[in-house]
């Protein structure tokens, strides 16, 4: 099965260190627009990524349907709200561990 790669493009480096009120509702609703993906057991990985310089989101899903993929993530709080962006990409070459 296809396996895809979604950076979420926060809209400043330390976003995750520095959430606002507002901006930690939509990430809670950014958390739960997921669980679908999360319950049929299509999500590999997701959450936030911390680094020396930055924070970003990330998330790898198995899944077969490219396009819902795409839309289903247009569809995301943190989109549809102007907070962040994503970048969504398929995963060329690797190996994604049995389940």
């Amino acid at each position: 099965m296809p396996t895809f790669v979604l950076r979420l493009i926060a809209p400043r480096p330390n976003f995750a260190q520095t959430l606002t009120d507002s901006e930690r509702e939509i990430m809670n609703s950014h958390a739960a627009h997921w669980r679908p993906y999360l319950e049929r057991g299509e999500m590999v990985v997701f959450g936030p990524v911390l680094t020396d310089e930055d924070s970003y989101g990330l998330a790898v899903v198995e899944t077969g349907d490219e396009q819902a993929l795409r839309e289903f993530a247009a569809q995301d709080p943190v989109v549809t709200t102007g907070t962040a962006a994503f970048e969504l990409g398929r995963l060329a070459a690797g190996h994604v561990r049995g389940r």
